[in-house]
């Protein structure tokens, strides 16, 4: 059943059921009243109606005109024997009408009974008569007058009613179709989106009205939705970008190894020279390898959110201590640290140490023999910040934006022999990440690249000390 449908069969019969309690409320009223102004009558016609009952004229162009017409009187003696009973009329005219008395007669009460003669109802009252005596005195008043003005009322309030009842159904139907049916665009507009671009939107959508407010929702719900999905659609592009990057990676050690070993296995007698060297191939195949599966599963623990090591970090030990790995490994080098506060960070040693490692290795790597190569930690105003500066021939142009990414390199002719394997970057990305830290790279004066790491502090800076290089 539909909301429309639901909602008119709500409305219009409770308004019915108001309507039609009201005009039973005013039937009920007037009846009472009309029926309380008779009662009236009979208690104050007794005096006369029993002088007139007891042998007075009745009836005549002279009689009373406080009584209604056809207004009946009866007198019983004490043993309920009619004396005398008359029929009002006024002017010449005769009747036969009078009450159909019940048996026995009800006592001090006032009751409707049937009549006759052409009057449908009476009202009557039987009490003692008021000449003293111990007779009884029945007075009975015709009710067709009340009748027939409560009958016009009850036509009227069927009328009125009825038509006020066609009239609010039309005008529920109206409104609430009305009122329905920017829901009704709303959902036609939603499906048609969910079929084709989600980059499209509902309406209306404000917040003043209740179904504008719907709108807001949808279009808030379906913002989200298109952001989810072009995320999962990025997601999904990085994913067979990556397989595709780690097959590449991991077919060229397979393919050597596999040749070697092929070439073992055709030539059982080679020379041992050979022998070892094919052997020690293999060897170095099967260890550069091992770090690619081990950068991948690093990488994978760090995009499942898995929990590092939280720990006070010393990051001016972290820098030095690269910088002397960095010296040693390349003793032609101008290797300095700047050191402009000792800070602390909370966070995994290892992993900020392989930061480092991979962010020096990457400068060594990467710029000509001989070039300096810079770090510097300093403190910001909520974090600690590490420079690692190079002056070789920078990034170039296009590939800042994606040098974070898996097995991206910004010269492709570089092999993974000299080059690594593309993910030492992306480690150094993952990892700060994992630090709720940020790295950025930059150009430096004069020529090179420079990579910043930022890494929220443990502790409020100290005051710095002097500036000390190694």
């Amino acid at each position: 059943m539909s909301l429309r449908l639901r909602l008119l069969l709500t409305l219009v019969p409770l308004f019915v059921v108001c309507l039609a309690a009201a005009d039973v409320g005013t039937y009920t009223a007037l009846r009472s009243s009309l029926v309380s102004g008779v009662d009236t009558q009979l208690a104050n016609s007794r005096r006369t109606v029993e002088v007139l009952v007891e042998g007075h004229s009745f009836g005549g162009p002279d009689a009373p005109q406080e009584f209604p017409q056809f207004t009946y009187g009866a007198l019983y003696d004490p043993n309920g024997v009619l004396i005398s009973a008359k029929t009002l009329v006024f002017g010449t005219a005769t009747t036969s009408a009078k009450p159909v008395l019940p048996s026995p007669l009800p006592l001090n009460q006032y009751v409707d009974v049937s009549g006759t003669g052409g009057i449908s109802s009476y009202r009557m009252y039987v009490g003692p008569a008021v000449d003293g005596t111990t007779n009884t005195l029945l007075v009975a008043i015709p009710l067709d007058t009340v009748n027939a003005t409560l009958n016009r009322l009850l036509v009227l309030e069927l009328s009125i009613s009825g038509g006020i009842t066609i009239a609010i159904i039309l005008a529920t139907w109206f409104l609430v179709r009305r009122g329905l049916r920017p829901l009704e665009h709303m959902a036609t507009t939603a499906r048609s989106i969910a079929a084709t671009d989600l980059s499209k939107r509902v309406d209306p959508s404000t917040d003043s009205t209740e179904v504008g407010r719907l709108g807001l929702a949808l279009n808030s719900m379906l913002s989200q939705l298109e952001a989810a999905f072009a995320e999962r659609q990025r997601n999904e592009q990085r994913l067979r970008h990556f397989i595709s990057d780690a097959s590449h990676e991991l077919r060229t050690p397979l393919t050597s190894m596999q040749g070697y070993a092929e070439l073992v296995q055709r030539a059982p007698d080679m020379e041992r020279s050979d022998l070892l060297l094919a052997m020690r191939r293999m060897e170095d195949e099967t260890k550069r390898m091992g770090v690619l599966v081990d950068d991948l599963l690093l990488l994978a623990r760090l995009d499942q959110g898995r929990p590092l090591q939280r720990e006070s970090v010393d990051l001016e030990a972290l820098v030095r201590d690269a910088c002397a790995d960095a010296s040693v490994a390349d003793p032609g080098r101008v290797i300095t640290a700047a050191v402009s506060a000792p800070l602390v960070v909370t966070g995994d040693d290892m992993r900020l140490r392989q930061v480092l490692a991979n962010l020096v290795h990457n400068a060594l790597v990467h710029t000509p023999s001989g070039s300096p190569v810079e770090l510097a930690l300093h403190a910001g105003d909520t974090d600690a910040v590490i420079d690692v500066i190079d002056h070789g021939s920078g990034i170039p142009d296009g590939h800042a934006q994606r040098i974070f990414e898996r097995f991206h390199r910004a010269d492709p002719e570089r092999s993974g022999d000299r080059g690594g394997s593309g993910l030492g970057l992306s480690i150094v990305a993952a990892v700060v990440a994992a630090h709720h830290g940020t790295v950025g790279v930059s150009a430096t004066p004069g020529g090179g690249a420079t990579f910043t790491v930022r890494i929220p502090l443990a502790t409020p800076a100290r005051v710095p000390v002097e500036h000390r290089n190694l």
